[in-house]
């Protein structure tokens, strides 16, 4: 059994191997770089010398495994967005190295169990290419979290710096030192981008592109119509922090009002895996045909798929846009 799982990762890195030593590079993409970096060569504009020092800041980071795995993935561009937005210094690498580790650990364990080796490799990719998704998506969704709640506060400093006299780009400064948790980070990462000769308009909108918040864009969105308008910069982000301030609690009102919704849908959802883990305890041999007889498998990923579309369903009824 071990000598098999043996042959199949060595297969896998034998395609792998293959396809990198084949594949050659695109044309379409080598072209659109060398236009890329004609333009960046003979451009006079700050914004584009910026774009190409922060280019070179990435390229240092990046290694020949990360270039590897891009080639596997559909959308790198997007999944390094993600990464960036869950805060931790992750590489693409590493990301496919824990999908590609989940893979074949589930597959493997799926399969000495008595799945067929076809299914148990589904099951496997299912697993590895979920599992990691969900865990970025709940590092980003709990990280927004913490940044939304200290970002009216930040607002606040903002606007008592105004109106002691500071311009509106020392005080970003002040909050990048001042605040605590990823308000502070992401407002360091604005001020280290206006050193290096971005705009502050540019380097506002690169920080709400990349954490996605309807908060922090309506801040850009402040920012800019003050800047063409003219007016009280200090009063219009006062009464913007007084704005996000009770969107939150409206958002914690529906949270308490939907939370028994929810734990009905948690418990609905989760019987019948604990009903079946708990048969399965006391007689494995009554539970075992569901990973052997085809009919049963079909029958329980027919479930699945069922359950799945009622847990869609009930997400969506409890979801509400503020």
């Amino acid at each position: 059994m071990f000598p098999m799982v043996i042959l199949l990762v060595g297969m896998l890195g034998v395609l792998g191997l293959l396809y990198v030593a084949l594949a050659g590079p695109s044309q379409a993409k080598a072209q659109s770089r060398r236009i890329e970096g004609i333009r960046e060569r003979h451009s006079k504009s700050s914004d584009v010398v910026a774009q190409v020092q922060m280019k070179k800041i990435f390229a240092h980071r990046e290694t020949r495994i990360d270039g590897i795995f891009q080639r596997f993935i559909p959308n790198p561009v997007l999944l390094r967005q993600r990464i960036e937005q869950t805060g931790r210094e992750w590489t693409i690498a590493q990301y496919g190295m824990a999908s590609l580790a989940l893979i074949l650990v589930v597959a493997s364990l799926i399969w000495m169990r008595g799945m067929p080796l076809l299914l148990a490799i589904l099951v496997g990719a299912m697993v590895g290419i979920g599992l990691p998704h969900l865990v970025v998506g709940h590092l980003i969704k709990r990280r927004i979290g913490q940044f939304n709640v200290r970002f009216p506060d930040a607002i606040e400093l903002m606007v008592r710096g105004l109106r002691s006299g500071l311009p509106i780009s020392e005080t970003l400064g002040i909050v990048a030192s001042e605040i605590p948790g990823p308000v502070g980070i992401e407002f360091r990462t604005v001020s280290d981008k206006m050193r290096i000769g971005r705009t502050m308009e540019a380097a506002l909108q690169e920080t709400a592109d990349r954490l996605g918040t309807p908060e922090f864009q309506f801040f850009v969105i402040t920012l800019a119509i003050q800047r063409e308008t003219g007016g009280n910069l200090a009063e219009t982000l006062a009464n913007l922090a007084d704005v996000l301030r009770k969107r939150a609690q409206m958002k914690l009102k529906i949270r308490a009002m939907s939370s028994e919704s929810k734990a009905s849908a948690y418990i609905i959802g989760s019987l019948p895996f604990i009903v079946f883990g708990l048969i399965y305890t006391i007689n494995p041999g009554y539970m075992g045909d569901f990973f052997t007889d085809q009919r049963l498998i079909v029958t329980g990923l027919g479930g699945l798929v069922w359950m799945s579309i009622g847990a869609f369903i009930m997400a969506k009824m409890v979801n509400f846009e503020i």
